[in-house]
């Protein structure tokens, strides 16, 4: 088991209640000690993508502990697996990124929809679990998660009611509101929300454009009898540069200044930001106290650096500039299944398998049909079918060999493996992480 429990045979219960603690306080702010998330009970059988598994079914905790390795028969080709050393060390060094910077910690839960990571998160001081959807709030629920950030409006009448009753329960909920009409359907719901005006940019996802709209909302959420303003929200992901981002973070700035000139904020404002590629930035322009009057909560929401990646956020990574690193903890192992013509090798591992939305996987090692290994120096995944992977270079492979690949855009990895074994160093199997897509 790893330092923070990434393991569902310690976090899971059987009972399905989605019992939990109410976390600690740490300087008036309720972190996650304490959190215990109720894990649903799961178990591996022939059904299991990745696991040669032909006998009956068993539980995942069974088969952790059973301690497997990677290649004693356990598993088929292809197989996503994950580096415990390297979980372990990002969620460390996120967590000390923001203590170090005094802010408090809501991590996407969308890159990996998985308990037993965000009991690890929790386990090292996560505040709460952001969402994208209604679904994933309620899976969340299941869980036990008892502080949700919603990083979207949410204009379900449905989900609202239901979420109104849960914060009744005592979920602390938060999501954004960008228009007049969200304010309106909200209000329309039995229930007592909070909500963050979202300020986005030109050419971005959601939010209001400018700060004139941002206060037009807030002035409607001040009117409405059962919605509370908590503060406000942007997103930089999309942009492409750190000097695009630090724009637009002082334009957030300036917009939550004149709102509360505009006496529209309460006495603790919320200030939330940051995916995975600026959240230097984020702490540099939103982090601190820079609103007069007001105690200011700045919270990250940074999702893909659990597991980092070989490719885009290898590159986009903040610890470029601050010195300091995450590391890659996915590896897809694929085996060659043809070498048709010269120099180009056919690899069993496609779309199905592997992120490709934000760049091809990389190739990082071969293990020879002999168990020898080495370096994939000079391989390069041209392209991908549903499961296939056209490698190309200068190395000679022969069908039956394998080759280990990085990948890249975890957000678009996890959602491929229902279950994705977590190995040490010596590539045994010590965890299973189970995926709730």
């Amino acid at each position: 088991m790893s330092e923070h429990g990434i393991d569902e045979a310690t976090t899971g219960r059987t009972d399905g209640t989605g019992e939990t603690t109410t976390g600690q306080q740490t300087g008036g702010r309720a972190d996650g000690a304490g959190v215990r998330l109720t894990v649903p009970p799961a178990r591996v059988d022939a059904l299991t993508k990745g696991l040669w598994h032909p006998g009956p079914a068993e539980s995942i905790e069974d088969f952790a502990a059973a301690r497997h390795h990677l290649f004693g028969g356990a598993f088929t080709w292809p197989v996503m697996v994950a580096r415990r050393s390297a979980l372990d060390h990002n969620i460390d060094r996120l967590a000390a990124f923001c203590a170090e910077r005094g802010l408090e910690f809501a991590p996407h839960g969308k890159t990996t929809m998985a308990p037993s990571l965000f009991q690890a998160q929790f386990d090292a001081g996560a505040w709460g679990i952001t969402a994208a959807t209604a679904n994933q709030v309620l899976a969340y629920r299941t869980f036990g998660v008892p502080r949700v950030l919603l990083a979207n409006e949410l204009l379900d009448p449905v989900a609202l009611r239901w979420i109104g009753e849960e914060i009744d329960r005592g979920l602390e909920f938060l999501c954004y509101v960008d228009s007049v009409a969200g304010v309106e359907t909200i209000a329309s719901v039995p229930g007592s929300f909070r909500v963050l005006v979202e300020l986005g940019h030109a050419g971005g996802r959601t939010g209001c454009r400018t700060a004139a709209e941002l206060t037009e909302v807030a002035r409607a959420v001040a009117a409405a009898p059962n919605i509370e303003l908590a503060g406000v929200a942007a997103y930089e992901g999309g942009l492409t540069s750190v000097p695009a981002v630090t724009a637009y973070l002082n334009d957030v700035r300036a917009a939550t200044l004149e709102l509360s000139r505009a006496g529209l904020l309460p006495e603790t404002v919320i200030v939330t930001a940051g995916g995975s590629a600026y959240f230097d930035v984020v702490a540099d322009r939103l982090g601190g106290e820079w609103l007069p009057g007001h105690r200011l909560r700045t919270i990250l929401r940074s999702g893909a650096y659990v597991s980092h990646d070989d490719g885009v956020y290898r590159v986009k990574t903040p610890y470029t500039r601050i010195g300091g690193s995450l590391d890659a903890a996915l590896e897809v192992w694929a085996q060659v299944t043809s070498t048709p013509e010269e120099g180009l090798a056919l690899v069993g591992m496609g779309k199905r398998e592997a992120p490709y939305d934000e760049g091809l996987p990389v190739p990082r090692l071969i293990r020879r049909r002999d168990g020898s290994e080495e370096p994939a120096d000079g391989l390069v995944v041209e392209r991908m079918n549903d499961h296939h992977a056209y490698l190309t270079g200068d190395v000679r492979l022969t069908p039956g060999d394998l080759v280990c690949f990085g990948i890249s855009h975890p957000c678009t990895a996890f959602d491929k493996w229902q279950v994705i074994p977590v190995i040490d160093e010596d590539r045994t199997v010590v965890d299973l992480i189970r995926t709730y897509f």
